[in-house]
């Protein structure tokens, strides 16, 4: 009888400790090329965010972590603001393997100015960083897709100051979420299709990617803060 009275305890502490367990997300932000300040401000945000919504976040700028078994451990990859070539090819073949085995990944403003060489991830972020103006300004961004979870709570027309990324290339394929009115500033490059926030399924995971946030500002501006919450929520798999 105490055989099984002690089985059935350690099953229960099994349940308590894997079964209930936070889910965990990775920030990888690294930096290779240009490093922008406002990661300083990005990390502890996106860990308070993780404690009002019931998950965990570790956060690193050591590729070397970049593999399957690590990564296995995270619902989402985070890549805030990385910038040039910031894995080996060892490196990138695990977080292949990763995504194909249903991973997911965040792309924040300057992961589109990451890994030029490697087509593969240029898919998965969706765009490839061409410019942007010389000076930050206010700008009128176009919410296209109001039902996602990214964007339900935000205005149709959503005016704010930020970075303006151009892009020199495009996936094909993306939902796109936000675009940005190139009458509303000066400077933009693309056109009346110039995407700022999408995501997609890619691979065998997901994806998704918002070129806000360069600004120290942004990570208390509430509606950008729920904008990236929610994006992290779909990369996580979460409805």
């Amino acid at each position: 009888m105490k055989k099984y009275i002690l089985s059935f305890a350690l099953l229960f502490v099994t349940i308590i400790t894997f079964g209930f367990a936070k889910p965990r997300v990775l920030i990888f932000s690294k930096t290779a090329g240009f490093h922008h300040e406002s990661i300083a401000v990005g990390i502890p945000a996106i860990i308070k965010m993780g404690q009002e919504n019931n998950f965990d976040v570790d956060t690193t700028t050591n590729s070397a972590l970049f593999t399957l078994d690590n990564l296995k451990k995270y619902k989402a990859i985070i890549f805030l603001s990385t910038t040039g070539d910031v894995l080996n090819a060892e490196q990138q073949t695990a977080f292949e393997r990763y995504i194909k085995q249903g991973g997911g990944f965040v792309g924040v403003h300057a992961a589109t100015d990451t890994e030029y060489d490697w087509p593969w991830y240029g898919n998965l972020v969706g765009a490839y960083f061409k410019s942007h103006p010389s000076k930050q300004q206010e700008a009128n961004l176009e919410v296209v897709d109001r039902n996602f979870i990214a964007t339900k709570h935000l205005p149709a027309t959503w005016r704010r100051l930020d970075e303006w990324y151009n892009y020199k290339w495009i996936a094909g394929g993306l939902h796109i979420l936000i675009k940005i009115d190139e009458k509303s500033y000066t400077g933009g490059e693309n056109g009346d299709n110039h995407p700022m926030a999408w995501y997609h399924t890619y691979d065998g995971g997901r994806a998704f990617y918002t070129a806000l946030g360069h600004t120290d500002a942004s990570y208390s501006e509430p509606l950008f803060l729920k904008h990236l919450l929610g994006g992290i929520k779909y990369a996580m798999g979460q409805k």
